[in-house]
């Protein structure tokens, strides 16, 4: 089937009316742990739309969340943005009222240079927690990195590398599609190893039910599209992308306190503004934007912490989405799961043991367990009905052995199911996270 949209260089800038760059202004060196400790790296990125754009935006629903997250949430909320300001390096996270205070002076620096509502400036951190902004360092890397914007996708690539933190490479996307006989462009870059499980929202409010979130290093992801587009047909499509990406990836179980994506949407294509549901321009679009935050999020767990296996979990046959839901999450989660992951040994019984233990409603004698190559609809089994299967051990290792795998769980319950996407357990994990008492430096958020 021929897809909608087709892949381009460029990222961020790649759509008409952006302007991106990354600089150096040495908060790591003042503020961070193990993981960022990289030298002289870009530490600041700058992203603008050279004119108001509509907006949205998905945050973590932790309890206890970043400065940045409480002072952009609500303004994502609102109609328009222009700028976002993103450091790596410091999460500004558990830092009170000062870090509030850090967090809308960062807004109001950039807002102050290019002469628009602070309101319009949107902001972002990762990096250590419990540790207050070096912020002569981060006014100083706002106003060099103003000077340096424009719309090359180097500067693109030098954005995408002033966000990351423990990542070992930058997460870089855009495509480009036709709306009302207009090119259209959407572009992404994203951060995130370590401390993945997103689970956001809206507001960064958890919803009283939560469908397609996992409440349990940061993710970061930035998007740009010169799309006119609506509002609020902007915000419930970022939800429905964000949904079925970022909310099913977990490399180690662990929400992080700055999870947030945020969309800039600036209208410069000239196509008439997406707004009705149902038409099937919004509906190309949407694909795009789902292809876009699903490929990004899957470089998130690829760059895994220590990660050596990307493994997609499928699980059919639950009475309910939210069985379902539980069921892949506990398998993807189990560290005994995925340290079997990590020696290639096609370990069925770790996986019943974590359904066991999970919320979803399952009958030993009903499961089905299959590996399969990813997306491949040709499956090996393991386990029929609650039995082992005559499948050689040696066929299963094989498969298991492979970097890349599909996970098939069918309850033989009902008819819904749930995807996530995830990685191994390795001794790389382990230490790169146990920390070092002996150097401070080393530890913390």
């Amino acid at each position: 089937m021929k897809l909608p949209y087709q892949s381009i260089p460029g990222s961020i800038t790649a759509p008409q009316g952006f302007l991106a760059s990354g600089v150096f202004c040495d908060i790591k060196r003042l503020g961070t742990g193990k993981g960022s400790n990289k030298g002289r790296k870009r530490d600041l990125a700058l992203i603008l739309s050279e004119v108001p754009a509509t907006v949205a935006g998905m945050f973590t629903t932790s309890q206890v969340c970043a400065a940045p997250v409480k002072v952009s949430a609500p303004r994502a909320a609102r109609a328009r943005a222009q700028a976002i300001v993103v450091n790596s390096g410091n999460a500004n996270a558990c830092t009170g009222a000062q870090g509030l205070r850090d967090a809308r002076e960062m807004a109001r620096v950039a807002a102050g240079i290019f002469l628009i509502p602070e309101q319009h400036v949107l902001v972002a951190s990762t990096g250590r927690i419990g540790v207050t902004l070096p912020m002569d360092n981060v006014r100083r890397g706002i106003k060099a990195a103003a000077g340096e914007l424009n719309i090359s996708p180097e500067n693109a690539s030098r954005a995408a590398e002033a966000i990351m933190t423990s990542d070992t490479r930058s997460k870089e996307v855009a495509v480009e599609f036709q709306l009302a006989g207009r090119r259209v462009r959407i572009g992404g870059i994203c951060k995130g190893a370590g401390m993945i499980q997103p689970g956001m929202s809206p507001s960064g409010a958890r919803p009283a039910t939560a469908p397609m979130t996992g409440l349990h290093a940061t993710m970061l992801c930035f998007l740009t599209t010169d799309a006119a587009v609506k509002s609020q047909t902007l915000k419930s499509a970022l939800t429905e992308a964000v949904a079925q990406s970022f909310n099913r990836i977990t490399v180690d179980g662990d929400m992080s306190t700055n999870d947030t994506v945020l969309i800039l949407a600036n209208g410069t294509a000239g196509n008439p503004p997406l707004q009705a549901r149902g038409r099937k321009d919004l509906q190309v679009f949407q694909a795009a934007l789902n292809h876009v935050c699903l490929e990004l999020a899957k470089m998130i767990v690829r760059d895994g912490e220590g990660v050596t296996r990307f493994v997609t979990v499928r699980v059919s046959g639950a009475k309910s989405f939210a069985d379902a839901d539980s069921a892949a999450r506990s398998v993807a989660n189990s560290s005994l799961v995925k340290t079997s992951w990590f020696g290639g040994d096609p370990n069925w019984g770790r996986v019943l043991g974590a359904l066991g233990y999970s919320a979803a409603k399952i009958v030993e004698e009903k499961i089905d367990v299959a590996y399969s190559a990813p997306g491949s609809r040709k499956l090996l089994y393991a386990l029929r009905r609650g039995q082992p299967t005559k499948t050689s051990f040696d066929d299963l290792c094989k498969m298991v052995a492979q970097k890349e795998f599909d996970l098939h769980i069918n309850l033989n319950l009902g008819k819904a199911g749930a995807v996530i996407y995830a990685g191994d357990l390795t001794e790389e994990y382990v230490e790169f996270n146990k920390g070092d008492v002996s150097d401070p430096a080393s530890l913390g958020g």
